[in-house]
């Protein structure tokens, strides 16, 4: 699919943020999308986007995978013989867009294997729940405690395994409604 969205809120919420309890937390997937928008579409944004209210913070992730946006100017030319301006096209590759519990939007690029670590995300549950040394991944004789620095790592996986397993599960609801549509008496 183009685009996922997933929301959590309550106490599994924690994982992501302190405010995610309370307010949710809002993850985004977007994945191959390619889209032409004129440039008076972004010019009358800004008023829609405006509001005397302030709103609730909503810790967010919105992760953006092979995307082209191209933008083209509608505003009327200025001399006739113009050709016109040529339309702007902009290609995202992989990006991360964060909104942590303060509210500032955070840019960053995902974290591969080569590359250099930019920011150090660490949540307050973390801070509590880990020791100061290692932490003992089995109780065996002979197994070596986790480093520290891995703890968080292995945290952001099972967080990644959680989210792919309820896309699939959803993905799963979708099509056994798609069959029943069919044979409403199918049965797993």
């Amino acid at each position: 699919p183009e685009v996922c969205l997933r929301l959590e809120i309550g106490p599994n919420a924690a994982v992501h943020s302190p405010l995610a309890v309370q307010n949710g937390f809002l993850r985004m997937l977007v994945h191959s999308y390619t889209a032409e928008l004129f440039m008076s579409f972004l010019t009358n944004l800004g008023p829609f986007l405006e509001d005397e209210i302030i709103p609730e913070v909503i810790p967010m992730e919105i992760e953006v995978v092979d995307a082209k946006i191209t933008l083209k100017d509608d505003s009327p030319r200025i001399y006739p013989t113009s050709p016109g301006p040529v339309p702007i096209t902009l290609a995202v590759d992989h990006v991360i867009v964060k909104r942590r519990d303060d509210g500032v939007f955070y840019l960053t690029a995902p974290q591969g294997e080569g590359s250099p670590k930019l920011e150090k995300p660490v949540s307050v549950l973390q801070e509590q729940k880990a020791p100061a040394e290692c932490v003992l991944a089995a109780p065996a004789a002979g197994t070596r405690g986790l480093q520290l620095k891995e703890v968080p790592e292995l945290q952001r996986e099972l967080q990644t395994m959680k989210i792919a397993l309820a896309e699939a599960n959803m993905d799963k609801a979708r099509l056994l409604q798609e069959i029943r549509k069919y044979n409403p008496l199918f049965q797993l």
